[in-house]
């Protein structure tokens, strides 16, 4: 059972792929919540829907390859570019001339490419804890991409689990320990079982697809600078995959507000979402209209 259903449900297709959408109350302005990486679906914002729902327009879509969106496993259709034009789609369909945007992790770079794609269509940004490459990666995280492609050791631990080989043999194994790296503060049993959960509605090959990159990196510094719409930083100090200094970076170069979650991890909209609908609700308040 859900604390809010959607107002009204359907699919649309995009570049020969199957996109499902949501769209939860009436308010003004429209709020497109983006998705994230597709090892989850769109139900990894079901703490800001009923809040925020009663406020805006809600509009939500799964991404290619989890949910109700179709299983793909072009690269080509995970490219941040890709992203951003399933987003655009989203907006026609629902009829929205522009929107405030919200992306968590990889959904911050989805924002960005969809803010500079389409500047018209963006009137601000939110971005919890983005995935921007803007400083060095953790020590832990530092030689995961190089690894990515070689086979595991026997005796694979810790971060050695982000590895393709390892997903195809071990792949809920995998996905409980990334939740857990996910979810750092204490007593986080149930958001990690949810997100385990939506994790094996799909499978690792759709994760391989999304995670061989096909192209050079995007400037993301220059993006960011480049921005015209006002912007928010939310990131939490005890954030295991993207590091705090990657959100201040971002907040500094798009010109826009830092909120620092002390103690928080990387998801902190599903374990402090009552701080975070308010700081999404602040923002969009504060916005030029």
């Amino acid at each position: 059972m859900r604390a809010a259903y959607p107002d009204t449900a359907g699919t649309l297709e995009r570049d020969g792929t199957r996109l499902g959408y949501e769209i939860y109350g009436g308010g003004e302005p429209t709020l497109l919540l983006l998705p994230t990486w597709t090892i989850v679906h769109t139900r990894f914002w079901k703490m800001q829907i009923p809040y925020l729902a009663r406020h805006y327009r809600v509009i939500t879509y799964d991404g290619p390859g989890n949910g109700r969106s179709d299983r793909i496993l072009d690269p080509e259709r995970y490219t941040s570019d890709a992203y951003a034009a399933d987003a655009l789609a989203v907006l026609d369909e629902c009829h929205a001339e522009s929107a405030v945007v919200a992306g968590l992790s990889l959904g911050a770079q989805y924002g960005v490419a969809l803010a500079t794609m389409a500047p018209e269509r963006v009137s601000g940004l939110i971005m919890i804890g983005p995935a921007l490459p803007l400083t060095p990666q953790s020590h832990e995280r530092s030689s995961i991409a190089e690894r990515f492609p070689e086979p595991y050791p026997d005796d694979v631990s810790g971060w050695g689990k982000y590895n393709l080989a390892y997903w195809h043999d071990h792949y809920a194994d995998f996905v409980e320990f990334f939740f857990s790296q996910c979810f750092s503060e204490p007593h986080s049993t149930k958001p990690i079982e949810d997100a385990v959960g939506w994790a094996l509605e799909t499978d690792s090959h759709v994760l391989g697809a999304q995670s061989t990159h096909p192209g050079p990196e995007p400037d993301w510094a220059m993006k960011l600078a480049s921005l015209r719409c006002p912007t928010l930083v939310i990131h939490g100090t005890h954030d295991r995959i993207q590091p705090y200094e990657r959100g201040a970076k971002a907040a500094r170069l798009s010109g826009g507000t830092l909120l620092t979650m002390e103690g928080s991890g990387h998801i902190p909209n599903a374990r402090d979402p009552v701080k975070v609908n308010l700081a999404i609700r602040d923002f969009i308040e504060r916005l030029p209209t």
